[in-house]
């Protein structure tokens, strides 16, 4: 204690750690070595090593002994508030920032083809409203291979896509699984019918989506040819939005995603008379995003808002 302290002021950043503020802190918090030790899980000997170590960086006894216990020095007073400070700061950077979705003015970009535009979007965005109104959402279009640079770049933060186009190395949750219907107007000729035959199914005149446009054959084609038979299509459209209207104005049928037509008024639903496969929806994300606390809450209003509007 007698030792003269000739670097009073000098300090070498270098010997300090987070370790070494936080002994300080407690030091000057309990004013006793043996109460510091225990508070911090460490033994005496290592607590008085750490006050050499602080006396030695600092250039000052920082505390001195006394009746009971020790007690700190002007310089070890001066330090108190700063620490604290310090320490205070370093524990705000290390925990998740907070998400109060009343008053969240965030963005969120969400890559989605039409049909999941219909299927999760509009859900999600009644959800959004609710709950968080001043979050803006952009809907961009699904660009295949590059949802993944997409997604690196912070381009869009979610993508709403299948299983199958979903690279390995994003996080990825299943949203549900679609089944297809044959949908027509209320009042086509054929709707009277309990059920829809093969026979009438091949005979009625079909519209299609054809996602890279133009095409006349699709899924339920592929599976009509696995019977040895095939249907009449003489409508292609890029868009499953315009389905619906296209069905109420004239004698076509379509077959499509159950959810892209489910309550839609004017409309008869039927099961296709041949097996057409499904398919599943996931919602995929990057790394980048995955710990964000306002894209953590926004996925989960996501996901919780598509399994609402599927019960």
């Amino acid at each position: 204690m007698g030792a003269a302290w000739h670097n009073r002021g000098m300090i070498n950043l270098r010997n300090i750690d987070l370790n070494l503020l936080k002994a300080l802190d407690v030091l000057l918090d309990e004013r006793n070595v043996t109460r510091a030790a225990a508070r911090l899980s460490l033994t005496q000997p290592a607590m008085s090593g750490m006050l050499t170590r602080l006396r030695d960086s600092f250039g000052d006894p920082l505390f001195v002994r006394a009746q009971r216990g020790i007690v700190p020095t002007q310089r070890a007073l001066d330090l108190a508030g700063p620490v604290k400070q310090v320490l205070g700061d370093i524990e705000a950077l290390l925990q998740p920032p907070a998400f109060d979705p009343a008053s969240a003015t965030t963005t969120v970009r969400i890559a989605a083809t039409d049909y999941a535009l219909r299927a999760v979007a509009v859900p999600f965005i009644a959800a959004l409203k609710r709950s968080a109104p001043l979050v803006r959402v952009a809907l961009l279009p699904v660009e295949g291979e590059q949802v993944q640079v997409q997604l690196e770049r912070g381009e869009i933060d979610i993508a709403l896509i299948t299983p199958e186009t979903t690279p390995p190395d994003l996080h990825a949750r299943r949203l549900f699984d679609e089944t297809y219907v044959c949908a027509m107007r209320a009042g086509h000729p054929a709707a009277s019918d309990a059920e829809l035959s093969l026979d009438t199914f091949c005979a009625l005149d079909h519209a299609l989506v054809s996602y890279a446009g133009g095409g006349f054959d699709g899924v339920t084609d592929t599976a009509l040819a696995a019977l040895g038979r095939q249907r009449l299509v003489t409508l292609s459209v890029k868009s499953f939005l315009v389905v619906p209207e296209i069905l109420r104005d004239s004698d076509l049928v379509a077959v499509v995603p159950r959810r892209l037509v489910a309550g839609v008024d004017g409309l008869a639903l039927f099961d296709p008379p041949v097996a057409v496969p499904g398919f599943t929806k996931v919602a995929a994300w990057h790394e980048r995003t995955h710990r964000d606390a306002g894209q953590r809450w926004l996925r989960e209003l996501l996901f919780d808002s598509v399994q609402a509007a599927s019960t």
